[in-house]
């Protein structure tokens, strides 16, 4: 028996094949039909149809609202993230979000825009324990409330705003949440001018947060970074005057890092 044989008898040709279907989805064609991933994967429909249901299922692939589209979810980053630790992303990222940590600053994270929802792809954290707030890579928070999703949205066009906005239910997560559509908007324009977004408790009781965008060469976000203090220790008013330049250097430096590497690091999406 040849090593080819050997080796055909030693592979599991359904896993190769489930590889093959999510190897089909590119950042230019992020969503695709099911006639569109067979193509792609070379397999039949049958098969590509089994292999989408059992990935559905699965929670790696999503489908597009009521469309016959399908696309990937950001499960599959859980996929990556060992690679990311031994990638020069990792090594970029992860000096630049500790030195932001320190006396006025208990935490820096790193988050990417899914859906109408933000996901902490890194995280830097020194506190925050005595405020309830545990945030950890892979943890979600929606979009509306949050520092780092108003970041992220502002730089997008307003259609994809609203409908990044009205895909979930905007409920008053403190007694400072913004839930109506039109005060959002306003305040997406506001961060779009100044560079940054500020959450003084919007979406977590006794904290501050600032949030930049990290863009590539044309100015779209690829992910935002933050700050975060506790009320107890430093107004919001003193949090921003005092944070808002070190936040502003440290997101050019990332968007520079990213640039460098050749591109983004996560695919925005929108449910």
């Amino acid at each position: 028996m040849d090593e080819d044989s050997k080796a055909g008898k030693s592979v599991v040709q359904s896993l190769a094949k489930g590889f093959q279907v999510l190897n089909a989805f590119t950042s230019e064609e992020p969503e695709l039909v099911l006639a569109d991933v067979a193509r792609r994967a070379a397999l039949d429909k049958g098969t590509t149809f089994r292999l989408l249901n059992t990935l559905l299922m699965l929670g790696y692939v999503e489908k597009v609202g009521d469309t016959r589209r399908f696309r990937l979810t950001l499960k599959c980053l859980d996929l990556g993230f060992n690679a990311i630790a031994r990638s020069e992303l990792r090594t970029q990222a992860r000096p630049i979000l500790r030195s932001l940590v320190g006396e006025m600053n208990e935490a820096a994270s790193l988050a990417v825009l899914d859906g109408s929802d933000i996901v902490y792809v890194e995280r830097i954290q020194a506190g925050l324990v005595r405020l309830g707030v545990d945030v950890r890579i892979g943890s979600r928070a929606p979009v509306y409330s949050t520092a780092v999703g108003q970041a992220l949205l502002a730089l997008l066009p307003v259609e994809t705003q609203i409908e990044v906005l009205e895909a979930q239910p905007r409920i008053k997560r403190t007694e400072t949440t913004i839930t109506d559509l039109d005060a959002l908007l306003q305040r997406l324009r506001q961060v779009k001018a100044a560079g940054y977004a500020l959450s003084n408790q919007e979406n977590a009781p006794g904290l501050c947060v600032l949030a930049a965008p990290v863009v590539d060469r044309d100015g779209v976000p690829l992910a935002a970074i933050s700050v975060a203090a506790p009320t107890m220790r430093i107004s919001a008013e003193a949090f921003e005057r005092m944070g808002v330049a070190p936040l502003l250097r440290a997101a050019a430096q990332l968007s520079r890092a990213l640039e460098a590497m050749g591109g983004a690091t996560a695919t925005v999406s929108n449910r």
